[in-house]
């Protein structure tokens, strides 16, 4: 009786890349709209909730999250520009 030996996967998948590459795509910038867009009304929200509460503590914890958010659209927001800068900076080929 013979033994099947299993096949070997002969596609290889992409790898980690030790960075990210210097291009952004027009999927990645509708992408980053986005994340700005869910962002920006998060922190929205959570400041039109904060208002209608009169616990404090639910207050704070509200006002909180928004801030959370806040940090996050700005994050996001610092990366594009940096990308932005790099672009510029870099000659045309």
């Amino acid at each position: 009786m013979q033994q099947q030996q299993p096949q070997q996967n002969t596609t290889q998948q992409p790898g980690n890349y030790p960075q990210p590459p210097n291009v952004v795509t027009t999927k990645d910038s509708l992408y980053f709209a986005d994340m700005l867009s869910w962002n920006l009304l998060a922190m929205k929200k959570a400041h039109f909730f904060a208002s209608q509460c009169q616990d404090q503590d639910v207050i704070n914890a509200i006002e909180k999250a928004g801030q959370m958010h806040q940090r996050h659209y700005q994050k996001i927001l610092t990366h594009l520009q940096g990308q932005n800068q790099m672009q510029q900076q870099q000659p045309l080929q």
